[in-house]
């Protein structure tokens, strides 16, 4: 292997963010936050999804998310349809009075 060409391998602590289960793994992510864990300093990751809180390893029918990713996406997708019924009514609206007007 050629020095310096890879980044160093280390233990860093993984963090799920929904259920604060706490695990060590071996990486190459380079963390800036350090966090002590069984008498040991690691560098600690923070990860929203892991095996202790995706539905597919714990069973649940229902994803928990605990950052708001899954409101802020149907907000976002709530007003752009209200903003599309906004503009069909407005259309529609004028279509009447033209005829109206005739």
């Amino acid at each position: 292997m050629k020095k310096g060409a890879h980044p160093p391998y280390q233990d860093v602590l993984f963090v799920d963010s929904s259920t604060g289960i706490k695990f060590v793994c071996g990486s190459t992510l380079q963390p800036k936050d350090q966090e002590i864990f069984e008498n040991k300093s690691y560098p600690v990751h923070y990860v929203s999804v892991s095996s202790a809180s995706h539905p597919f390893f714990t069973g649940a029918t229902q994803y928990i998310d605990s950052e708001g990713r899954v409101n802020k996406f149907q907000k976002r997708y709530l007003k752009k349809k209200e903003e599309i019924t906004k503009k069909a009514s407005s259309v529609a609206i004028k279509k009447v009075k033209k005829k109206l007007l005739k």
